[in-house]
């Protein structure tokens, strides 16, 4: 099958792309690593035994990039719709956290333990109508911000990839009832047609 235009334009892209080589130098699974290493120096959300849960991890350099930092004794429970390689101390979860069962999976395998830092680089498939797909990105992002509120340590954090779209405000304000700080940022990793955008709450209330 003949190469369309765009397939060739994206290809020579990514071939270009100084992030995607310094992923392959660095030993990362992505280019995305480089995101949450960015986020990290910004607002110092990592530190030494946290844990954390990574959603929509695959192919996994977040959880790469945050065990770095971690270290062994921290720990990482990560969890997409597609399949991940294991990496050292991650524990793994296919399925999609939409489903009550795959969140009951995740919240077994927590246990007892609270979390410091929820991340997620979740996004819905793209159908490229603007409405529907940052509906369904900020219905995400309202799950992972659920899913903080009740299993978050005390000024815990969340970082949350979202479009700016017609209930982009509406999140921002529940974020906002949640945490002490709230800021929105686009990594210099984002590429420039990229319309994401990075909402991060720190210092989570006690909104229980």
């Amino acid at each position: 099958m003949k190469r369309s235009r765009t397939s060739k334009s994206w290809m020579n892209e990514h071939v270009n792309d100084n992030y995607v080589k310094q992923a392959h130098s660095d030993g990362y699974r992505s280019r995305a690593a480089y995101k949450l290493i960015e986020a990290n120096q910004k607002f110092k959300l990592l530190s030494k035994n946290m844990i954390v849960v990574d959603l929509g991890s695959s192919p996994g350099s977040w959880s790469q990039a945050a065990g770095n930092i971690i270290g062994s004794q921290g720990k990482i429970f990560a969890l997409d719709i597609l399949e991940m390689q294991p990496i050292r101390n991650v524990t793994f979860i296919k399925g999609d956290f939409r489903e009550e069962l795959v969140l009951h999976t995740l919240e077994n395998k927590l246990g007892d333990l609270k979390v410091d830092l929820v991340i997620s680089d979740m996004a819905p498939n793209i159908s490229g109508i603007k409405t529907k797909d940052q509906a369904g990105i900020i219905h995400l992002n309202e799950l992972a911000l659920d899913f903080s509120k009740n299993w978050m340590k005390p000024n815990g954090s969340l970082l949350v990839k979202s479009f700016v779209g017609g209930q982009y405000e509406d999140f921002i304000g529940e974020v906002r009832k949640a945490f002490n700080r709230v800021v929105t940022f686009k990594p210099k990793s984002s590429r420039d047609r990229s319309s994401e955008i990075f909402i991060l709450g720190q210092k989570m209330k006690n909104v229980g």
